[in-house]
């Protein structure tokens, strides 16, 4: 049977670099993208030595304009077929709205969004002529509700998750399945980059278990798949309350 191949934006640390070992352990050759190289590089050297798999990386910054399209050029300049494409980059801000940095919030639209959304269409076209494949977008619990303090991070998965539902019943048709994942709070170097109190963190899974979870989802085919039985009881509890309910309570959550 071919080996397939599994592209992993944001594989240098946390549940990018967990999701790189779980795919190896399961015979994929690996795509590993994002900004740091040596990381990159450490990572290709021990899933080389462990696994029997094929690894390429890439050093690039998917939060500039155009990074998806180059992206894709790279890959298909070395005639590697993907067949799952994972879109787990992004990062978040916290802080009131009118005190965040707008050059590095837009830096954060761009990644989470924009180049998520080119990278799906472009590699999406590619599934289809091939007749099937995977898109998995990591989204957020975040996304099922306004989030002050966080206003723009959970605007932006709110996005990922509208997005991926409406394209995964496009393509069900067509053999491709896409599957939104929306963790919480995960224990990795998100919380350090987004200047998030350590404490909503205290109790949360690790990015390995979310990894893990990831895989199985995508076998499954799920198109919406939420980590944890609290952060289900929460999405559903989000979509039967008043929305300023939900709204208030939330920023009571993140601002205390």
């Amino acid at each position: 049977m071919k080996m397939k191949t599994v592209l992993i934006t944001g594989a240098s640390s946390g549940i990018g670099k967990e999701l790189a070992y779980v795919y190896a352990e399961n015979n994929y050759k690996l795509i590993l993208l994002a900004r740091r190289k040596e990381h990159l590089e450490a990572i290709k050297k021990d899933i080389e030595a462990k696994q029997k798999v094929e690894v390429s990386v890439f050093a690039m910054d998917l939060s500039k304009t155009n990074s998806a399209e180059q992206l894709y050029q790279k890959v298909n300049e070395q005639q590697i077929k993907v067949d799952v494409l994972i879109n787990n980059a992004g990062f978040g801000i916290f802080g009131e709205f009118m005190d965040t940095d707008m050059d590095w919030e837009e830096s954060m639209l761009i990644l989470n969004m924009v180049t998520l959304t080119k990278l799906s269409k472009l590699f999406a076209k590619d599934m289809v002529k091939a007749g099937r494949g995977n898109i998995v977008n990591i989204a957020s619990t975040a996304a099922f509700q306004a989030v002050p303090a966080f206003s723009t991070y959970a605007a932006t998965k709110a996005y990922v998750l509208s997005f991926s539902e409406a394209i995964a019943y496009e393509l069900k048709n067509k053999n491709v399945i896409v599957t939104a994942i929306c963790p919480g709070p995960t224990k990795s170097e998100f919380a350090d980059a987004a200047n998030v109190n350590q404490k909503h963190f205290s109790n949360a899974p690790t990015a390995s278990e979310l990894a893990e979870f990831t895989y199985k989802a995508m076998l499954k085919g799920e198109t919406t798949a939420i980590h944890g039985f609290m952060n289900n009881l929460m999405a559903f509890l989000t979509r039967t309350s008043p929305r300023k309910m939900v709204t208030a309570v939330a920023a009571k959550m993140m601002m205390k």
